[in-house]
């Protein structure tokens, strides 16, 4: 499934279009690489996340590249501690879209 907020965020840096190629550019990244990836891996849909115009938004107001993985996980910190704590109270391993298949601890049953 499409992450939604790459959308929204692709769409808010729409007014980039005028000043350089980055949007046109980045577009035409992302229509190849879906379509290699389709025919690659047929039937596995891989489609863009927000990093992905993140990074764009990013490069266009000056952030130095070797500063791009940094905020990236500065913005996931929070999200990366609940998950952390979540699992550490259940003793359950937090992996979305899968299916765990194992005993469940006594705890969680």
């Amino acid at each position: 499934m499409r992450d939604p907020r790459a959308d929204v965020l692709k769409a808010a840096i729409g007014g980039l279009k005028g000043k350089d190629n980055r949007i046109a550019f980045a577009e035409a990244v992302e229509a190849t690489a879906l379509k290699v990836l389709e025919r690659r891996k047929p039937g596995r849909r891989l489609d863009t996340n927000v990093e992905f115009y993140t990074a764009v938004l990013l490069d266009a107001l000056g952030i130095p590249r070797e500063g791009f993985t940094p905020l990236f996980a500065a913005g996931r910190t929070a999200g990366w501690v609940a998950h952390a704590i979540e699992q550490s109270r259940t003793g359950r391993i937090i992996r979305p879209q899968s299916r765990y298949v194992g005993a469940w601890p006594a705890q969680a049953a």
